[in-house]
């Protein structure tokens, strides 16, 4: 946990849509995503039914709006990496230790504390290392956040382009050609390097982990993708040029991943090629949105609102699974939920769910607390 610091005299201030939209992806985690099935239970209208299977992983291929709640937030830590952008391939090896010690001490505790959020360590100390889920969500936006830095700071832009392509062309080919059935679980490249690599356990005792290696390549694109946004939205052209180019390559790259998902399915969990292209175009989109609401047309009050979560997103992550915050808003709220009729009820469980934990962000940021990895 670290006080916040001022910004420097001519730095360029961070972009309150940035925020704001990584606390709007995490509401959904926090509990949102049960708000369309309580109103459902309220109204009845089957249109909060559609919304509600959104909210919902895809079985297998295929994608849905829940699925992209974590490509979005490896965007966004491309983008704050574009926005602060550095150049070490004309730094001394002495000058660049520092930076890489960073790097590492961030993708080492990202990955610690995703095991942490597992509960992964199996029946308590002392710890059986064969028990252990060692992937996980954090350890993702670690792994990707860490691969694209290496990127970004030793290439040049055009060699970055290369670089993406060259990759995505690599994961795509290896993946698509591996085996009878490339994308089914057991079949596919994914599950033979985590059973042949990944130690520990595997998410619902699977075939493969969806946070497991071979994926790591594919989902660093989001990030690397990201990083190229931040860095174009730090040019000095006008806000509503840069947006309109940012919802233009997103709109293509939605068509592109669409258009070629007969061929190379939708899946999150293999992270597959189109899977990268649609999660990509609909977190440009988003940020697009997001900037020209917030920062372009000044909707700065809804802005800080998701400001609150996105501030202090990994902390808000961790409490979500060390924290019982359903015990904690029922014995607050509890005795008013239960005096409402039935059909009412569960529509404020979920508000109050999300309240008590926007009231502890709140403080947190009141006292300007947050907890930075």
């Amino acid at each position: 946990m670290t006080q916040a610091t001022q910004p420097q005299p001519g730095s360029r201030p961070r972009l309150l849509s940035i925020d704001a939209l990584r606390g709007f992806d995490m509401f959904w985690i926090l509990g949102g995503e049960g708000l369309f099935a309580a109103l459902l239970v309220l109204t009845g209208w089957s249109g909060f039914q559609l919304a509600a299977n959104q909210m919902e992983h895809s079985a297998w291929h295929g994608v849905t709006a829940y699925d992209l709640i974590f490509p979005l937030f490896i965007f966004l830590s491309g983008v704050t990496l574009g926005l602060k952008p550095l150049a070490l391939r004309a730094m001394t090896p002495s000058a660049r230790w520092p930076i890489y010690r960073k790097a590492l001490k961030r993708l080492a505790l990202l990955c610690l504390l995703g095991v942490v959020y597992n509960h992964g360590w199996g029946g308590g100390i002392p710890l059986a290392p064969d028990a252990v889920r060692y992937a996980s969500v954090l350890g993702r936006i670690g792994m990707a956040w860490f691969l694209a830095a290496m990127i970004v700071w030793h290439l040049s832009l055009r060699a970055q382009l290369l670089a993406a392509g060259l990759l995505m062309l690599a994961y795509g080919l290896t993946q698509g050609s591996f085996g009878a059935d490339p994308y089914s679980a057991a079949g596919s490249l994914n599950a033979w390097v985590d059973q042949a690599l990944l130690p520990g356990q595997f998410y619902g005792g699977g075939p493969l982990d969806p946070e497991g290696l071979f994926s790591h390549l594919s989902a660093a694109l989001n990030a690397l993708a990201g990083a190229w946004v931040g860095r174009w939205l730090s040019t000095p052209y006008a806000l509503n040029r840069r947006l309109a180019l940012l919802a233009a390559v997103g709109s293509g790259l939605l068509l592109t991943g669409y258009g070629i998902s007969p061929w190379i399915p939708l899946n999150k969990t293999l992270w597959t090629v189109s899977f990268v292209l649609v999660s990509v175009g609909w977190s440009g989109l988003l940020l697009a949105l997001f900037a020209l609401l917030i920062d372009g047309w000044g909707w700065h009050r809804p802005g800080r609102l998701f400001a609150l979560i996105g501030g202090n997103a990994i902390a808000i992550y961790l409490a979500s699974a060390l924290v019982d915050w359903g015990y904690l808003s029922r014995s607050l709220m509890g005795g008013v939920i239960d005096s409402l009729p039935a059909a009412a009820q569960p529509l404020l469980a979920c508000l109050a769910l999300l309240a008590v934990q926007l009231a502890v962000l709140a403080f947190l940021a009141r006292h300007r607390l947050f907890f930075k990895v």
